[in-house]
């Protein structure tokens, strides 16, 4: 691989590696691959994971009863929690054929059919018709496309007049040498596209009528998350290393423990921080009565 990841790739990394989540992430319980925020009182993992929904829902403001389409749904785990905490119709996407599976098999358990459905679908190019959405949630997906002009183009396209856009992502911080090429390495392991600064997504966004409205960075909160995640992965690498040897294992699987460190290391640095972002699409009859003001 020359580091650039398909949607094939993407969908790829997702289904090597979904055993690892459940092994490592909880994700039966929790339905989550993300990082969890955690807060003076958060007692758990799940917990944690679940603030991440929290924080973002809180971010987006005042919805009732949203239509929502979960870019990046993941195993469905946001997308359950957004139609039981606000009503919500979400409509989940991903690349990956396992998550998808794994999404409408918890569907049928949580009896939310007549609320949330799954689909196979690209963010970047949906088969929804315009002014769809209300809100456009977005856990830790964004950073995989490497187009992210394409992707704000297409929320635009796909929200309503006034919708909001909020997502939850990890983003380089300016300026800063990394010598060991840690984030690299970590993108790697993770199918990512290269991790950009949080001012160059707010500007590819921008640059597709997107406003951007407010940023809450909370690197700190997560920290905890990341340092479970290098712990797990120390504790799997000599287990790996002799189940590579043994095994015809997978491309993403086989290297998939390293990403705990790395990202770890990354982050100790200060090389990359934990941003949620929130812009909105503009009422487009306000905009067309300036124009014709002026």
């Amino acid at each position: 691989m020359n580091g650039l990841f398909s949607n094939r790739d993407i969908a790829d990394y997702y289904n090597q590696t979904q055993q690892h989540y459940q092994l490592w992430w909880k994700l039966g319980k929790a339905l989550a691959v993300h990082y969890g925020i955690w807060y003076q009182n958060t007692r758990t993992f799940v917990e944690a994971l679940q603030n991440t929904n929290m924080a973002l829902l809180n971010l987006a403001g005042n919805v009732v009863n949203p239509r929502v389409l979960d870019a990046g749904c993941g195993v469905g785990g946001s997308s359950f929690y957004l139609a039981r905490t606000c009503e919500a119709k979400v409509t989940g996407i991903t690349l990956s054929e396992k998550q998808l599976a794994y999404a409408n098999k918890q569907l049928a358990r949580q009896k939310l059919a007549h609320l949330v459905d799954f689909k196979l679908e690209d963010y970047t190019q949906t088969s929804f018709p315009d002014h769809t959405f209300d809100l456009i949630w977005a856990i830790e997906s964004v950073t995989s496309t490497r187009d992210k002009i394409k992707f704000g183009r297409e929320v635009y396209r796909i929200l309503k007049p006034g919708g909001i856009l909020v997502l939850a992502d990890y983003f380089k911080v300016p300026d800063l040498f990394d010598e060991n090429n840690w984030l690299e390495k970590w993108r790697l392991t993770w199918s990512l596209a290269p991790i950009i600064t949080h001012d160059e997504f707010v500007t590819d966004m921008e640059s597709e009528r997107m406003k951007f409205s407010k940023i809450l960075d909370v690197t700190r909160e997560i920290a905890p998350t990341s340092r479970r995640m290098y712990y797990a992965s120390l504790a799997a690498a000599i287990p790996s290393l002799v189940y590579n040897i043994l095994h015809n294992t997978s491309h993403f699987g086989k290297n998939h423990y390293k990403s705990g460190i790395y990202q770890y290391k990354a982050l100790r640095q200060g090389l990359w921080e934990y941003r949620l972002l929130r812009f909105v699409k503009p009422d487009e009859p306000e905009i067309q009565s300036q124009k014709k003001a002026g």
